[in-house]
């Protein structure tokens, strides 16, 4: 069968999900038609084709012990000069995020992958583009905000034209967190 590029990451909902992606291919980055705007938690990660049952029902598990919570972007930054990407913030569900990309490549799971940077939560909307347009894409989306509940993730597969595709969806099973709480309380994530 071979191997396969996966990607695990939650996806940012409409309409924001597709004004980030045209923004970010008006900034000059080739790579965005074929790029879901998204939230990592699995980076590119190859894998034997044989093993995607495994991990498709590892990611079950992870979503059945997962529950929805606030996420909001604002704002911009940065990881030059170390990285050349410009990204909209998590300014709200950063926690979450970190507890489910750490669940995701958990070392009893099937994808225990090592990650090259601390984990970040971003959403990216410039990637090696030159300099001048990233300092466009960083001060022209400052002030952007966004707000939704998160109530699952997903798995894509990179294809042969480079292009990212939703394999599957999953939804978390725990109960919602209300979106008055406003943000990601102590004892709301499950137990590590």
């Amino acid at each position: 069968m071979g191997t396969v590029t996966i990607g695990v990451s939650i996806a940012v909902p409409e309409p924001y999900g597709s004004q980030l992606q045209q923004l970010r291919t008006g900034f000059g980055d080739a790579a965005a038609h074929g790029i879901p705007t998204h939230v990592t938690l699995l980076p590119p990660t190859e894998v034997d084709g044989s093993d995607l049952s495994a991990v498709e029902a590892h990611l079950s598990e992870v979503a059945a012990v997962g529950r929805p919570f606030p996420m909001r972007l604002s704002g911009t930054g940065t990881f030059r000069p170390l990285s050349p990407v410009v990204f909209v913030r998590v300014a709200e569900g950063a926690e979450a995020c970190t507890w489910l990309q750490q669940q995701v490549r958990d070392t009893s799971g099937p994808v225990p992958r090592e990650l090259q940077f601390p984990y970040h939560p971003h959403v990216t909307v410039a990637h090696g583009i030159d300099e001048e347009a990233m300092d466009r894409a960083f001060e022209e989306l400052a002030d952007y905000e966004a707000d939704w509940s998160c109530t699952g993730f997903a798995l894509y597969e990179q294809g042969p034209d480079g292009v990212w595709r939703k394999l599957r969806e999953y939804a978390f099973g725990r109960s919602v967190v209300p979106p008055q709480a406003g943000h990601v309380e102590r004892g709301s994530l499950p137990a590590r």
